[in-house]
């Protein structure tokens, strides 16, 4: 989907931490079943965000991406009020909706991507000419497709401004949870990165996403 090969490769760099980030808390002694499942989720997004960025991507099936990012969805809505206490409730509710906004979205990028009967990206024959509602052309210059029917054009728009807020309200909770963390009696902040780690993977993953919309315009 990228035509530009210094974007291409920043994007790849991005999902690549955001992705060892979510498989390295999946796996990690004494994570909940339901914080495994969310790493996990994150680290299927991650590596499908990889995938588009490159034209290899577009030859990989998406049934199987769309099932698991439409699932995706529906489990961060229908999970967030059953974790832990009253404190981790409170804390996940806000970031919820934001989370299945970002696996539906996933979802349907993924259901534009579909390269069906279509050749790789930049390298456009009339087969990738003929996707409707697509332009195959790359003539934004950075991508080598950009979406050309309102409908979806708008969609692209409002998914990249969404993406952009969430971006800036996990920044805003990496920077709380940096500063929170009580100093020792050394005057250390042990952890603060750490705490500060999740919001901020979150945040970058949502502008890398918002990205990939614009370039859709």
């Amino acid at each position: 989907m990228i035509a530009a090969s210094g974007l291409r490769w920043t994007l790849t760099l991005v999902f690549a931490l955001t992705t060892a980030h979510g498989f390295r808390r999946a796996v990690i002694p004494g994570a909940t079943r339901a914080d495994r499942v969310d790493h996990a989720l994150h680290t299927a997004m991650g590596l499908a965000m990889i995938a588009m960025v490159w034209p290899w991507g577009m030859d990989l099936a998406a049934g199987p991406q769309v099932v698991v990012f439409v699932a995706g969805a529906l489990w961060f809505v229908c999970s967030a009020p059953f974790r832990g206490g009253e404190g981790a409730r409170r804390d996940r509710l806000p970031g919820a909706p934001a989370q299945a906004v970002l696996m539906g979205a996933m979802a349907w990028m993924v259901t534009l991507m579909d390269s069906g009967d279509m050749g790789d990206g930049a390298g456009g024959g009339s087969a990738m000419q003929g996707m409707p509602g697509m332009d195959m052309s790359g003539s934004a210059g950075a991508a080598t497709m950009t979406l050309t029917d309102t409908g979806p054009k708008a969609a692209a728009g409002v998914l990249a401004l969404a993406s952009v807020g969430f971006a800036l309200w996990w920044l805003t909770q990496a920077f709380d949870r940096a500063r929170a963390v009580p100093a020792t009696a050394e005057g250390r902040v042990p952890g603060g990165g750490e705490a500060a780690l999740g919001p901020a993977c979150h945040a970058a993953m949502a502008l890398g996403m918002a990205t990939m919309f614009v370039l859709l315009l």
